[in-house]
């Protein structure tokens, strides 16, 4: 990040906010006719302040770069927010990790500061990228004790040889809305106090906006992750459906 970059950057911030109200997807009982329901999955810690959202199983490493807006230090409420779909299935649209408890009034994008801004667009988005099915919230900090820990494993395959017991004991002991082999884990570094929850990407593997929200006094109040814009991932459906039909109707 430098000047220039910044400066770029205050010129085209208004266009990376979130259309939706992200909050709605906690408070709310349902979202577009679709049941909600919120889960704790317990804490996350934040000793620094520089904080990052990433895949844990292939981008996650002292390599990257933290967003560039620093957080309130200590430890935080993590709560995802479930979709219940007769298509989609239980589904996670949604993770807020709770900084205070001021009502968000608007939702910037995350950003590390070295992302190409020429020619944003409405409804653009960078957001991290998700080639394992998983995502996971991490202070800076944590991560040479995460690289230690991936450089002493001795198994072939981290997920197979580690994670997936851990996943599957989470879905032992907290089976609502997860499926048999797991989907979310509270991990604690081995060795380290750093609480790194991980949970299941919405859709599955692909690229993901992360927000943070802002109260009325410009404080930062949360950082959410949106998985699912379910009212444009229902209106897309009914297009799919509608094109299904003129298909048919034409055969």
């Amino acid at each position: 990040m430098n000047k220039s970059w910044m400066e770029k950057y205050e010129e085209v911030k208004h266009i990376l906010v979130c259309p939706t109200d992200l909050e709605t997807y906690f408070i709310s009982d349902e979202v577009c006719g679709l049941p909600m329901e919120k889960m704790m999955i317990g804490q996350v810690s934040i000793p620094t302040g520089k904080i990052l959202v990433r895949d844990p199983l292939v981008f996650l490493s002292s390599g990257e770069k933290p967003y560039f807006t620093e957080v309130p230090k200590g430890t935080f409420p993590v709560t995802v927010a479930v979709v219940k779909s007769e298509e989609w299935g239980n589904r996670y649209a949604a993770v807020k990790v709770e900084f205070t408890q001021e009502k968000p009034v608007r939702y910037q994008e995350a950003l590390i500061g070295n992302e190409n801004l020429e020619g944003i667009q409405q409804d653009d988005y960078f957001g991290f990228h998700v080639d394992a099915g998983l995502a996971c919230i991490a202070d800076a900090e944590a991560l040479p004790a995460f690289d230690r820990f991936v450089k002493e494993f001795s198994g072939d395959n981290l997920y197979d040889d580690y994670f997936a017991e851990l996943f599957r004991k989470s879905y032992e002991m907290y089976p609502d809305n997860q499926r048999k082999g797991g989907d979310w884990i509270n991990w604690i570094i081995p060795g380290t106090a750093y609480q790194i929850p991980m949970f299941a990407s919405g859709f599955g593997d692909g690229g993901y906006p992360v927000y943070f929200a802002y109260d009325e006094n410009n404080h930062i109040c949360g950082l959410y992750i949106q998985f699912i814009d379910i009212e444009l991932a229902l209106s897309e459906d009914e297009d799919e459906d509608e094109d299904e039909d003129e298909d048919e109707d034409v055969v």
